[in-house]
């Protein structure tokens, strides 16, 4: 495929003059923009995307242009190259797909009303205002805006407001940065505000929809984060306040706008008399990865796309370090290892799976750069192994020297290993460059031969792959002394193993300590059963690490599931939420081999139920004054599982706290909710129960209530709820196109409701693509149904579906990869779905 043309080469912008008015109503805005900046060549195009440009004058003098829609480009001729004005004049619709400008929707007390707000990452910036639309194309902004403004309403922006004349409010110059980091919200907010240490101001903004009290943790989260990373990168914050903006619209979890970050509500606001912690957790890590970017992303850019990992995964590993800083006895990286290693660690293994920096050849492949599971999640933890392997201090220092020397310019990876080589003194290129450019992930096998141990590395697939050889450096991380720091050869072997082993007090070996680096580790019989033999001394994190690998040893054939099952019943008196939190992701993962009201269900929910049944009982349903973080977060675990066991007191317990509750099923215990409401309905599923369900949802704010009842509903046993829930996706006022993909998520899931929720998405894709499109939404529904299908009856109706698609670049990879993993599971259930039910019936 062709490079595009980057329009950077021939314009460097150095200022935007413009002028927006904004109507809501006729949901139209008209522009006036000047461009300043040094033209090297007498043709020039700019970035737009439908605007109706009516005129474009250079240096004050009209000139013909053209438009192309193909390459979304204004193009037109001047006289001489050197300092120019672009002067244009223009209009647009405001858009409805959450990109661009546009409208959010959201009720007050039975009134209908909308905030206006901006989304342009990656390249919608056009959609708004001509502009050289790429990251490298750094300028100063000086923005105005007119709307059609009622009583009480307020508008924010990147930099202070400096007047408001006849309506038009006018803001502070910016400082030097990207097109996409430009935005602007207005419409009736309320706010709180506060102060940093060293005078910075920060804001939480919300509709009135919401508790003002819902704004002070977040608030809280955002003063002492800055606070933090000044401290830790020792690079003062840039802009005069930081503002923190929830908008009820919004396809992402959230943008980091200079100094007008946005956010999907249910990542910025937390109710303080009805949240769990793992919510707010979740909105202190999302605040925190924003405020990262401020910094990394914001301050220094990259210079093109490709690098897109250096702003998302630095700012996914520093969220989890800001967090850790300023509240310890959360114990986030507990947190990491349960949500960022296993999202790497599965689809990384998948055959066919981008690297975490990957070539861009257009425009529309720029949004799938954006699967989180790699460039977020295991750019995260190669950020966290070469944290660890330079040690911290190293790694501050370098990093201070990067922005110190790259501040309001654009950067490339190299740029970043530089800076941390200079500091540490370490080869950091030589280290990293086989982890950034290379797909996928090696296993580590440990084996003694005689008297030597042997170490050696190959490629890890789930599924059918093909092994091209690729080595990494892998930082071994071992418990031993005496072994080598990095294993970059396909094998190496160490001589006097006894010696070894007696000098290290015959402890178990082990490797990647602290789950800290990206790789499995698969040992040989006789040295995993030492491993095993030790795992009730482990800390928490080790134990979740060997978990996660013995599923993902026997997902990749290289162990048996009866091991795995055997590891899980270890467990039945474990206190330590993430151990059991990472039990219960392997016990969901051997969901797939268990077949509904079968006998096999029957010995999985004893099982179930005898490894959650002690912390059951020690915690019971009510939160305790002054118990721990742990027990708090914990509690709603070994009740979701004994509930689905049938323990007769669970489930008793959920119908009467229900009953109890019936008139207002918001006010159920935030950390219990959705135990309770979709237990109502599997065991007490009536039409009337359904239309309160659908009623709440309608009525209210809280968009983690929304996802309880839609996962809730979505779990019924009645073919015209089904249909019920399918009607209501094209219903834009009840089901905001932002959680469509979890609503079609609930049904896909299921093999009960799998087949009409498919039907659906294969009659309305276009409809789909219109509403969410634009974003990198569209395709998650792909990778939903990739982790969902497993017949080949499905695979055959998958690829039928999107053969009309599948070349376009925005899809090519996506669906491919999901062919191999819907491959992969028909393989799987063929080769082991019986050994499973074997091993299960053994150990109940």
């Amino acid at each position: 495929m062709q490079a595009f043309k980057h329009l950077y080469n021939d314009f460097k912008p150095e200022n935007y003059h413009i002028f927006l008015d904004v109507n809501r109503e006729t949901k139209q805005f008209s522009g006036d923009v000047t461009v300043t900046g040094e033209a090297l060549t007498r043709d020039l195009a700019f970035h737009q995307k439908d605007l109706a440009i009516t005129s474009v004058l250079v240096d004050g003098q009209a000139v013909d242009f053209t438009l192309d829609e193909v390459s979304e480009t204004v193009a037109f001729a001047i006289a001489k190259t050197g300092k120019v004005a672009v002067a244009f004049s223009y209009s647009a619709d405001l858009t409805d797909n959450m990109t661009g400008i546009y409208p959010s929707y959201y009720e007050v007390d039975g009134v209908k009303k909308q905030l206006v707000g901006t989304q342009f990452e990656t390249h919608f910036a056009r959609q708004a205002f001509p502009s050289i639309d790429e990251p490298a194309a750094k300028a100063t902004f000086d923005l105005s805006v007119k709307f059609d403004e009622k009583d009480g309403e307020s508008i924010v922006s990147n930099m202070p407001k400096v007047s408001n004349e006849a309506g038009i409010h006018t803001f502070d110059t910016t400082v030097k940065m990207s097109s996409y980091l430009l935005a602007f919200v207005f419409g009736d907010m309320q706010s709180k505000l506060g102060q940093t240490k060293t005078g910075t101001q920060v804001g939480v903004f919300s509709t009135r929809a919401h508790k003002a009290a819902a704004l002070d943790f977040p608030l809280d989260i955002a003063i002492r984060v800055i606070e933090f990373y000044e401290d830790y990168f020792k690079v003062a914050y840039p802009l005069p306040h930081s503002w923190h903006i929830g908008l009820p619209d919004f396809s992402a979890g959230a943008m980091e706008n200079w100094g007008a970050i946005t956010y999907r509500e249910v990542a910025l606001l937390a109710d303080p008399d009805n949240s769990t912690l793992e919510s707010r957790q979740y909105v202190a890590l999302v605040i925190a990865h924003e405020l990262a970017h401020q910094w990394f992303g914001d301050l220094v850019t990259m210079e093109w796309w490709d690098d897109l990992w250096l702003n998302e995964s630095f700012a996914n590993m520093m969220e989890y370090v800001a967090i850790d800083a300023i509240e310890p006895d959360w114990h986030i990286w507990e947190q990491f290892s349960l949500a960022e290693a296993p999202m790497a660690l599965n689809r990384d293994a998948i055959d066919g799976v981008q690297s975490v920096h990957v070539a861009v050849n257009h425009p529309d492949e720029i949004n799938t750069l954006f699967d989180g599971a790699i460039v977020y999640a295991k750019g995260a933890r190669l950020m966290v192994m070469l944290r660890k392997w330079l040690g911290d201090k190293d790694f501050s220092a370098g990093l201070q020297a990067y922005f110190e020397t790259h501040q309001y310019g654009n950067t490339v990876g190299s740029d970043l290993w530089a800076a941390l080589s200079t500091a540490s003194g370490r080869d950091v290129s030589a280290f990293m460059t086989s982890w950034v450019d290379q797909p996928g992930y090696p296993v580590l096998s440990v084996t003694v031969d005689g008297d030597e141990l042997v170490l050696s590395q190959h490629q890890f697939f789930t599924g059918q792959g093909v092994d091209e050889s690729r080595l990494w450096h892998i930082p071994l991380n071992t418990n031993w002394t005496g072994l080598p720091d990095v294993l970059s050869e396909k094998e190496v072997r160490i001589p006097d193993f006894a010696k070894l082993s007696a000098e290290n007090g015959d402890q178990p070996l082990r490797f990647n300590a602290e789950n800290a680096a990206h790789y499995l580790v698969n040992y040989s019989d006789d040295l995993n059963e030492k491993v095993v033999s030790s795992i009730q001394t482990y800390d928490a994190i080790t134990k979740v690490q060997l978990i996660q690998s013995a599923l993902k040893l026997a997902e990749g054939g290289l162990a048996d599931y009866a091991a795995l099952v055997t590891l899980l019943a270890e467990f039945d008196n474990e206190t330590a939420n993430p151990v059991n939190a990472a039990v219960s992701q392997a016990l969901k993962a051997l969901e797939i081999f268990i077949d509904e009201d079968s006998a096999s269900e029957a010995d999985f929910k004893q099982f179930v139920g005898q490894l959650f049944d002690a912390q059951y009982k020690r915690l019971g349903w009510d939160k305790v004054a002054g118990e721990s973080f742990n027990d708090e977060q914990l509690r709603a675990l070994p009740i979701s599982w004994e509930v689905y066991a049938g323990n007769a007191d669970a489930v008793a317990n959920s119908t009467a706290i229900f009953a109890k509750h019936a008139s207002d099923i918001h006010s159920i215990s935030a950390d219990i909710r959705q135990i309770v409401l979709k237990n109502q309905i599997v065991e007490h599923e009536t039409a009337e129960l359904v239309k309160q369900y659908f009623d709440a949802y309608a009525n209210t704010t809280d968009q983690t209530f929304q996802r309880e009842l839609n996962v809730a509903v979505s779990s019924t046993k009645n073919t015209a709820t089904v249909a019920e829930i399918i009607a209501q996706y094209t219903n834009t006022d009840l089901v905001k196109p932002q959680d469509l993909r979890f609503w079609f998520s609930s049904l896909i899931r299921r093999d009960f409701s799998q087949d009409a929720a498919f039907a659906w998405l294969v009659k309305n894709w276009d409809w789909v693509q219109e509403k969410l499109g634009g974003d990198m939404a569209s395709g998650d529904f792909i990778k939903v149904i990739g982790n969902s299908f497993d017949t080949e009856a499905k695979l055959t109706a998958f690829i039928s579906f999107t053969d009309r698609f599948k070349d376009e670049p925005a899809f090519k990879r996506i669906v491919e990869m999901a062919k191999t993993q819907i491959t992969s599971k028909i393989d799987l259930l063929a080769s082991q779905k019986e050994k499973v039910q074997a091993a299960l019936a053994k150990v109940v």
